[in-house]
Parts: structure tokens; C-alpha cells; sequence
């Protein structure tokens, strides 16, 4: 199955792969923010996160599949509600 996923969540996801959190973390909101916002500008925003994703799939691509998919899930999950309700 193939899917889309908009430019926001992948900047979000990628800067999330690249944070300090754990993916044993039990993340509130607020605390994922901050991990993103921290990962964007330690890399130098969404490109520069998106590249050390890909070096990281050079690597270590055993581990980077697994936080990858990790990081899409806390940023689909935690952002699509937060979305949702703020444009109604």
C-alpha cells in the first residue's frame, strides 16, 4: 500500500527521528513539541533532519526503520487531533 504523506509530518517525523527523546518515552504533547522544535534547529530545520534521517538509514538501517516509524506515529497521532481541532 502506498501512502502520502504531507511536507508538515514529514518535517515533524524527521526532526522527531533526530531528537534526544527515547522511543520508550512516554511523550506528553508539549514534550514532543519541544523535542521537534529543539531537533529543527540543532539540524537546520526540516532538510538538515531529513538528511541525517537518510544517514542514519545509511548506517544503521535496522534501527532507523523502527524510530522512523515510531516518530510517524507519535506525529500522526499527536498532530492530527491537535490540526483538527483548531480549523473547526
Amino acid at each position: 500500500m502506498i501512502t502520502t504523506t504531507d511536507p508538515t509530518t514529514t518535517d515533524r517525523a524527521a526532526a522527531l527521528f533526530v531528537s534526544t527523546v527515547s522511543v520508550f518515552d512516554q511523550l506528553t504533547d508539549d514534550q514532543v513539541d519541544t523535542a521537534i522544535e529543539a531537533a529543527l534547529r540543532t539540524h537546520g530545520g526540516g532538510l538538515g533532519c531529513v538528511a541525517d534521517v537518510a544517514a542514519a538509514y545509511g548506517d544503521h538501517p535496522e534501527l532507523a526503520a523502527p524510530r522512523m516509524r515510531w516518530a510517524r506515529r507519535i506525529v500522526e497521532h499527536g498532530y492530527a487531533p491537535r490540526e483538527l481541532a483548531m480549523a473547526a
